[in-house]
């Protein structure tokens, strides 16, 4: 992924099995989001693929003034453009949260995991105008209140987001990602702003739904306690470029990504 002269993310290549929890991790400016953005169709990618289930989803390569400007890995490899739109995305069973919250602010927890159902609806506007859909609404609903008290968010079920406490909301932000009914689910930072107590409930949650739901989680995180217990295996992005990918023991003891990312032990140090 190009922007003007800046290559974001150069050559990445990596994959998700089918039950893991994957972690991608790296400084600020990595490229993480990015590569998150091109997955879930925010971006076309200035050249390169997505699959998803042995089926391409995304491709795109240089065109116009990028054929000129590129700077990355592979020119030529790819030849075709599929582009779809992030609700197309959502509706193939791939669901993501964002590093900044983005709830509904000003509807109920309720109302929000309830939009995110209606993303399955079969209703157009004729049918909803004169209430044809009816038991499928009612279906929806019920399916809303049930995904809310698996979860533990039936007590605030009708709070307004934006007065739940943080670590209610992230719950809530994934809640609502759940309700799209995903194979795959992506978390951006979802400990990002969370205290010792919340992020080890978080990560509790992770693993619980994981199991609970049947999902593929891919996660990008900072929270290095979080990353090493929930991941099955870890990639790391540096300036935009894979430097290492490991079971977390590995990667705890990879000198490149101690130098890049997890830092080094002052020497005075004992």
């Amino acid at each position: 992924m190009q922007f003007g002269g800046v290559v974001a993310v150069d050559n990445l290549s990596l994959e998700v099995n089918e039950n893991e929890i994957v972690s991608l991790i790296g400084p600020n400016g990595a490229g993480k989001t990015t590569a998150f953005n091109v997955i879930t169709g925010v971006y076309a990618p200035t050249n390169g693929a997505v699959y998803f289930k042995d089926k391409m989803i995304v491709c795109n390569y240089p065109k116009g003034p990028m054929k000129k400007i590129y700077a990355g890995q592979n020119y030529g490899k790819y030849t075709t453009t599929v582009k779809k739109t992030p609700d197309q995305i959502t509706k193939l069973n791939v669901a993501r949260t964002f590093q900044n919250i983005r709830l509904f602010k000003d509807l109920t927890a309720f109302e929000n995991v309830l939009i995110a159902k209606h993303m399955r609806s079969k209703a157009n506007w004729l049918s909803a105008t004169l209430c044809l859909n009816y038991k499928e609404e009612q279906k929806m609903q019920k399916e809303a209140l049930e995904l809310l008290d698996i979860l533990g968010l039936m007590d605030v079920k009708d709070e307004i987001a934006s007065s739940l406490p943080y670590g209610q909301q992230r719950h809530l932000e994934i809640a609502r990602a759940l309700a799209t009914e995903p194979e795959l689910l992506l978390l951006d930072e979802p400990a990002a702003g969370m205290n010792p107590q919340e992020t080890q409930e978080l990560t509790e949650f992770i693993h619980d739904i994981r199991s609970k739901f049947n999902l593929t989680i891919f996660v990008i995180e900072h929270h290095m306690d979080l990353v090493m217990e929930i991941s099955d295996r870890i990639y790391v992005l540096d300036f935009g470029k894979l430097i290492a990918s490991g079971v977390p023991e590995e990667i705890q003891n990879n000198q490149q990504v101690i130098e890049a990312y997890l830092g080094v032990p002052d020497d005075d140090e004992e």
